[in-house]
């Protein structure tokens, strides 16, 4: 068995598998049940082995991988799981109990970057007191402790033996964004979103840090855009907040992704700023205008003038700043929803405009004076689909040069996606027809009649928001984020983030706002969501989620409920069998 194991492709681990054991047993087994499913697993023979008490982990000393061992070492001793069905494996008197799982990490220097490899390979022998965890990286080896946890289960703790994985992801991103703008979350609460990411296989937190309701991060050159534009001064992150969810990502595989949303959605900076955001603190759909002529997309209204050179001095010290704080080497610019009618509020823009400037051409100049100085910086700049891809304000291509721009999608589903790597970018997934976690809660905005309606008609289908209706966990399972692409368009999907914005959620709501929806796209981006006939595999994985769903409740995530228990433990009983 060992002979399978090191840097080998999936073809090769297929290859060598089915030399050595049948095809029929390179299925999972209903007593393994790990999420995301791993790629490849052969467990010939249903058994399994207790766990030492003096287990332990050996592994090459590691800045990032030790503190993350010390955890997993101790959830594997402590945690006891106890799934809802009972597993049908025999523990075997004849196999000794595992005494250590050793580590071997093929390159210890890959620093967590966009692209790192995250190949793992886990070999649980049927006689031998050692299991082997082989992972490319540091980062591959948090991948397979995480498969290795749970595989545990019961008191005492068990694990299968004779068993085998291979593992790596489908796709190097796979994402959660955070507002924390509209509403504020503590340290703790980014924490736990991040160590239970990491659980997932999830490997990019997005941390939308700004927008137009509060600027929450103290900025070291300018502490004023904090002082001024936050909630106030419990609501703040400092930069030892930053430094230790920084820290805190690095010890679980998590990078972390700083937003600094402009030119629109800035109203907070004119707390401290104001000449330098147009239509600040104004009402943001005047009575008796048409829609076309509103000042934001929602409440909370403002635009930085991109005509005032003071603008740049400040968001250049912004940008400079959160470079710092943040080794990420993705910076997210934001860029999206510019709305026409706040920038025409704007005297020197107005004058602008009256001689034959356009709003097209103010984004430009935008975009040619602040993504030079992010690139300066070592940063790829990542920007929302808008930038290119809106029907009135939008930047020529020329002024986002390929090798330095990604942008994220979010609209018009796979249409939206097949525009952007048809123009030659690389794209992060988020469309909302699928990936918002916030939708079908009702829109928020208060004194509005289309609620006062007695048949039931009118939106309510579809959760009265504009993106309903909520997004169910299958429905985010069975999104394929290629859909519709070429070979070489596919290539230019570099994954897929969910997102959750804040005006209906906050810390009371987050674990179950995310999990275990999220976790349904953290499958599909690490092992797929087909099974080996291409047939898709919701039904199984109904059951599996479900095992998970329970597993994360146990370790102090509120994940919201899929089924009614009874399912749970009557597995397959409360699937359809029917097509609609």
């Amino acid at each position: 068995m060992r002979s399978c194991t090191g840097n080998l492709s999936k073809f090769v681990v297929i290859v060598c598998l089915t030399l050595i054991f049948p095809s029929s047993i390179l299925s999972l087994q209903s007593a393994i049940n790990v999420w995301p499913e791993p790629r490849v697993i052969s467990w010939p023979k249903p058994i399994a082995t207790f766990l030492s008490p003096n287990f332990t982990i050996n592994a090459p000393p590691h800045q990032h991988l030790t503190p993350a061992i010390n955890s997993y070492l101790r959830l594997i001793k402590t945690e006891h799981h106890h799934p809802h069905v009972t597993p049908s494996v025999n523990v075997s008197n004849s196999s000794p109990p595992l005494q250590t799982l050793t580590l071997n990490i093929i390159d210890l220097t890959a620093p967590l970057q966009h692209g790192v490899n995250e190949t793992y390979s886990l070999s649980i022998s049927e006689v031998g007191a050692t299991a082997y965890l082989t992972a490319a990286t540091a980062w591959g080896a948090m991948r397979g402790l995480e498969t290795f946890s749970q595989l545990v289960w019961g008191n005492p703790s068990a694990i299968p033996v004779g068993l085998y994985i291979w593992d790596a992801p489908l796709f190097a991103y796979r994402g959660v964004m955070l507002d924390t703008s509209r509403n504020f979350y503590g340290v703790e609460d980014i924490l736990r979103t991040i160590e239970t990411m990491s659980a997932n296989k999830l490997n990019v937190f997005h941390w939308h840090i700004t927008d137009s309701h509060s600027f929450p991060l103290i900025v070291p050159s300018e502490p004023e855009l904090a002082a001024k534009g936050s909630y106030g001064p419990d609501m703040i992150y400092f930069p030892s907040d930053v430094a230790r969810i920084v820290q805190f990502g690095l010890e679980h595989g998590v990078r972390v992704l700083p937003e600094i949303e402009s030119p629109g959605h800035t109203g907070s900076w004119a707390e401290t700023y104001p000449e330098i955001v147009a239509c600040a603190n104004m009402f943001w759909w005047p009575a008796g205008s048409q829609w076309e002529d509103r000042l934001a997309s929602e409440p909370g209204t403002g635009h930085l003038n991109p005509l005032n050179p003071k603008t740049y001095q400040v968001l250049k010290n912004v940008i400079r700043d959160v470079a710092s704080l943040f080794p990420e080497t993705f910076y997210h610019g934001g860029a999206d929803e510019i709305v026409p009618g706040c920038w025409k509020a704007d005297p020197t823009i107005q004058s602008y405009l009256s001689k034959g400037g356009t709003l097209s051409q103010l984004l430009e100049t935008f975009i040619n004076s602040t993504l030079p100085y992010i690139q300066s910086l070592n940063r790829t700049a990542v920007y929302w689909e808008d930038v290119l891809l809106d029907d009135t304000v939008k930047v020529d291509p020329s002024f986002l040069p390929r090798e330095y721009t990604i942008l994220q999608t979010w609209n018009h589903g796979s249409n939206n996606t097949k525009k952007i790597t048809e123009a030659g970018y690389r794209v992060i997934v988020s469309s909302s027809e699928f990936y918002y976690l916030d939708c079908g809660h009702g829109d928020f905005v208060g004194n509005d009649s289309q609620y006062d309606n007695q048949t039931g008609g009118g939106n309510s289908g579809t959760g009265g928001s504009w993106c309903g209706p909520f997004k169910t966990w299958q429905t985010i399972y069975n999104y394929d984020i290629t859909y519709g692409l070429s070979e070489d368009e596919a290539k230019l999907v570099l994954g897929g983030e969910v997102a959750l914005w804040s005006e209906q959620a906050d810390p009371t709501v987050l674990d179950s706002r995310i999990w275990p929806r999220t976790s349904a796209m953290a499958e599909t981006l690490w092992s797929g969501n087909r099974d080996e006939s291409g047939k898709k595999r919701y039904a199984e994985a109904t059951d599996r989620l479900n095992e998970w769903r329970y597993r994360m409740v146990s370790r102090g995530i509120k994940a919201e409920p899929i089924q009614p228990l009874w399912c749970v433990r009557n597995p397959g009983m409360c699937n359809t069998v029917n097509t609609s």
